[in-house]
């Protein structure tokens, strides 16, 4: 028997069908979103193994980055922003399908022909719809969410380790190049990673703000690769073998 008494929590709910956001609805063109900065967890957890660590920070960066680790915040304040995006994303779908059945020719479109009431129920059906947004959580590693909505959806991914947002103090504890692996490796970030079309995302991002930031797009294939145009890191093949296991 354990000394250490362990809480393991389980949280159940319900969506509509066309609002959920799986792994497995990232296609080829999307762009990839992550919602903050990665790698604060695993430097709080660093300064918290090594009290003599981060000589250099100032108390109010190192209480942060303790905090990100000690108490990490879900990302609910997110939600709103992607009820909107997948309000218009759904919008746009309903109407490109009223386009197709009805045989309307570009030229000829009103926008009176484009309204929802003007739609007949004949032609269109609610389970034709599929969300353009897939995604998770980040809370085993950014690499491992990444791979994961890529193997989930049968594609690949290309990602610029230099979009990758990074807590600025981290420059003064490590290297970049240790930076960039508690980024990928570090977990318990606790953030979100999207991917979603391109216009899309770049509106969600302007709304979130600071730490938010388009990192890469898929690909096809099934690799996911770390490519640095400047020459700063070396190409790297992401996999789940450096991150967390739960099993």
């Amino acid at each position: 028997r354990s000394p250490v008494i362990a809480i393991a929590i389980t949280a159940f709910g319900q969506v509509y069908p066309d609002r959920a956001i799986r792994r497995t609805a990232a296609k080829v063109g999307h762009a990839i979103v992550v919602t903050g900065v990665h790698g604060a967890s695993r430097a709080g957890l660093e300064l918290l193994l090594k009290p003599d660590f981060g000589k250099d920070l100032g108390p109010e960066e190192r209480l942060s980055l303790i905090k990100a680790h000690q108490r990490p915040k879900p990302r609910l304040d997110v939600i709103a922003l992607l009820e909107l995006q997948v309000n218009r994303l759904l919008e746009l779908q309903v109407n490109r399908l009223k386009v197709e059945s009805s045989n309307l020719q570009p030229d000829n479109l009103q926008p009176d022909n484009l309204k929802p009431d003007n739609f007949q129920p004949s032609t269109f059906q609610p389970s034709t719809l599929q969300l353009s947004i897939a995604g998770m959580d980040s809370s085993d590693g950014l690499a491992d969410a990444i791979v994961q909505i890529c193997r989930a959806s049968g594609v690949g991914a290309e990602i610029d380790p230099n979009r990758i947002p990074l807590p600025p103090s981290l420059s003064k504890l490590v290297s970049p190049e240790q930076s960039l692996d508690w980024a990928l490796y570090g977990g318990e970030d606790f953030e979100l990673v999207l991917c979603l079309p391109t216009e899309a995302a770049e509106e969600l991002v302007a709304k979130l703000g600071d730490g938010a930031a388009v990192i890469g797009k898929i690909t096809s294939g099934n690799e996911v690769w770390l490519k640095d145009k400047t020459g700063t890191y070396a190409d790297q093949l992401l996999s789940l073998n450096k991150g967390f296991q739960h099993f």
